[in-house]
């Protein structure tokens, strides 16, 4: 199997292996595409928690992004975690020089066992400047909360986010419903022209670690292949909802999802 289109993700390292660039890497690659990196954070963790994060330096980060692309142009970007103003300011600078124009950011802010990974300086450039350069920005309801200042508690709340996002300067919002306490999860995709709402039933588990990286990787990947924009939310939503579904339950606290789960192994390899 040839891959299909060419990734490159800027995000920081997990070392359990669930969420971050590995995540990134897992599900491009599980989805048929080539995935290159661009490392901005190397975190000590597990399925319990974060108990440190060394910075890259952000000449480093440049670096990686324009030598990996002057030879292999990606067909499309994911960005996740970029944790201070100076990464952010490097991230952007380097942007400028590539010419890809399907970027996808989530704006990863919060690990999910709580541990802040974002300062607010940061915070506030990405606000300023990343957000108005990108094709879809992907936040979870804290995540939203913290750029837009509003309180979500309800699915009309994350309309009206998603609308202070865009007048910002995004051009499509997909805000990630499943921290609402409800039983079917309701994930909301917004432009100027469109509001569509992605329902699926609340799957009860606690193996849930890596879902937003996984879910944006997704969209960035079958983005890369040519599926519309709301089109490519959809099928990557199916894509997490599959891979938490079939978890396979490491670790004492919030496990892994499943990456694995749309690879059919070669007759020849079993």
């Amino acid at each position: 199997m040839q891959p299909k289109s060419k990734i490159l993700i800027i995000a920081g390292s997990d070392s359990s292996g669930g969420a971050g660039i590995q995540a990134d890497i897992k599900t491009v690659t599980s989805l048929g595409s080539y995935a290159m990196t661009a490392i901005t954070a190397v975190t000590a963790q597990n399925t319990t928690g974060v108990k440190s994060i060394a910075g890259i330096d952000p000449k480093e980060i440049s670096k990686q992004i324009l030598f990996t692309c002057r030879d292999i142009k990606p067909d499309a970007i994911k960005i996740g975690m970029l944790h201070s103003e100076s990464v952010i300011n490097s991230v952007i600078n380097s942007l400028k020089s590539i010419g890809v124009t399907k970027i996808i950011l989530d704006p990863v802010m919060i690990a999910k066992g709580g541990a802040r990974l974002i300062n607010n300086k940061a915070i506030n450039i990405l606000k300023k400047k990343l957000i108005k350069r990108v094709s879809l920005i992907t936040p979870n309801i804290p995540e939203a909360e913290f750029l837009t200042n509003l309180k979500i508690k309800n699915t009309q709340d994350m309309i009206w986010a998603a609308q202070v996002l865009l007048s910002m300067g995004a051009k499509n919002v997909l805000i990630k419903g499943g921290h609402l306490k409800t039983t079917i999860v309701k994930d909301i995709f917004v432009n100027k022209k469109e509001i569509k709402i992605f329902s699926n039933k609340k799957l009860k588990t606690k193996n849930t670690h890596g879902t937003g990286c996984t879910l944006s990787s997704a969209i960035t990947t079958f983005f890369s292949c040519g599926k519309l924009l709301n089109k490519s939310c959809e099928l990557g939503i199916k894509y997490v909802n599959q891979s938490i579904r079939s978890n396979p339950n490491f670790g004492k606290g919030h496990g892994p999802i499943n990456h694995l789960n749309s690879i059919t192994i070669n007759k020849k390899f079993k």
